[in-house]
């Protein structure tokens, strides 16, 4: 069996680490709270066992050993306790509880970053039903978790009920998805450790008390999860300056910089296009949306730089399926200028980081193929981890477009 090195240090920040893949941008890594740590896996390369943050070496040893095994368990104590930095060599096959987290925080992961969009051709992720799957693996790793996170997936559950009378449809038809049964049956057990009742869980109750197998009608996904919002595309259909074009181009879409459903998530989704009016100098913006929209009275905004001069944020306004703004430049007739173009959220903005092109480019490649994975029938064994059931759906969704 293949083996790899794993160092565990003390850190100044009074840390025990573990050491595992190394991890690139943040929406290339799949992170998970767990009791006493952060877990760490890259998104983009195999999964294997975590890299560790262990913050509170008593509460981690509830699953330490569970993990990565009982000689890491003790390591991790000593090193707490003042020993040198340890080096062991671990199995690569990861226990079955490692397994398990790893899709839980890839499946929170697909929450936060999946990169939908319609320019691209990548679907949404039906919320109700990753967040349904999301709640059962919460259950399948409680041994990982202290009572804050517990409490979640009891909230996830009561948050996605929408998405359990679609499930047991789905369930009862002609092909379902080898690993629903398991997880229904994980909600209905999730349900009871939580205390929580309803028409929607009486129904799954009896629904895996009668168990009369699949039927023979087949089922249309596309009509039984609710779709999003379908986009119309008019950005760049109305425009309002009637100025001389000097310059157009594409912007930065940097993920980081705005809620999940902002923006689609294409590399060329922002565009912007600067005129000439006499004398004046004008930019206007465009940003294809997503289905989200910020609430409060609160708007993105476009960052622009031009000639490596301080950012200039202009508002945007939301109409139909796309962002725009414009804003007077400040830079002389004569000159064509070189201009940079991003977007934010103000007051969630972490700030500019490096430029990720490549590193989004392979978060859509690895979309495409789990979506691609996910539309042959029931999955595929080699798949690792199994397609979430929300990649299913959109999967079917997309063959049933075309």
């Amino acid at each position: 069996m293949p083996e790899r090195r794993c160092v565990i240090t003390w850190a100044e920040d009074r840390t025990v680490r573990i050491a595992g893949p190394s991890a690139g941008a943040t929406f290339t890594r799949a992170v998970l709270d767990v009791a006493g740590a952060v877990l760490t896996w890259p998104v983009l390369g195999p999964t294997g066992l975590p890299a560790a943050e262990i913050h509170d070496v008593g509460q981690a040893q509830q699953w330490l050993w569970a993990v990565y095994g009982e000689r890491t368990a003790a390591a991790v104590d000593a090193v707490a306790s003042g020993a040198s930095a340890d080096e062991l060599t671990l199995p690569e096959q990861p226990t079955t509880l490692a397994e398990s987290a790893a899709r839980l925080a890839l499946g929170h992961w697909a929450a936060r970053w999946w990169p939908t969009s319609h320019l691209d051709g990548i679907p949404a992720l039906e919320p109700d039903l990753l967040g349904l799957e999301l709640a059962a693996l919460t259950l399948e790793c409680q041994q990982l978790l202290d009572n804050s996170g517990e409490l979640e997936g009891a909230e996830l559950l009561q948050e996605h009920l929408a998405a359990l009378d679609p499930l047991i449809r789905w369930q009862q038809s002609a092909a379902p998805p080898r690993q629903l049964d398991r997880v229904l049956r994980l909600i209905d057990d999730a349900a009871d450790n939580a205390g929580l009742d309803g028409e929607a869980l009486r129904r799954l109750r009896s629904a895996l008390e009668q168990d009369h197998g699949p039927t023979t009608t087949p089922l249309d996904l596309a009509e039984l999860f609710v779709r999003q919002q379908e986009f119309a595309l008019a950005a760049g259909s109305r425009r309002t300056a009637t100025g001389r074009v000097i310059a157009r181009g594409s912007g930065t879409n940097d993920w980081c910089r705005y809620p999940p459903g902002f923006v689609d998530a294409a590399e060329d989704a922002v565009s912007w296009t600067a005129y000439a009016f006499g004398a004046g100098r004008r930019i206007e913006v465009e940003v294809v949306a997503d289905i989200a929209a910020p609430t409060g009275g609160v708007h993105l905004a476009a960052e622009v730089r031009v000639d490596g001069s301080p950012p200039n944020r202009v508002p945007l306004a939301r109409r139909d399926d796309v962002w725009t703004g414009r804003a007077d430049l400040d830079i002389p007739a004569s000159t064509t200028p070189g201009i940079d173009v991003g977007i934010l959220l103000p007051g969630f903005d972490p700030g500019p980081g490096a430029d990720d092109r490549a590193a989004r480019e392979a978060v859509r490649a690895l979309a495409r193929h789990r979506l691609g994975v996910a539309a042959t029938p029931h999955g595929s064994e080699a798949a690792h981890p199994d397609p979430f059931l929300a990649e299913i759906a959109a999967a079917t969704a997309v063959e049933e477009d075309f």
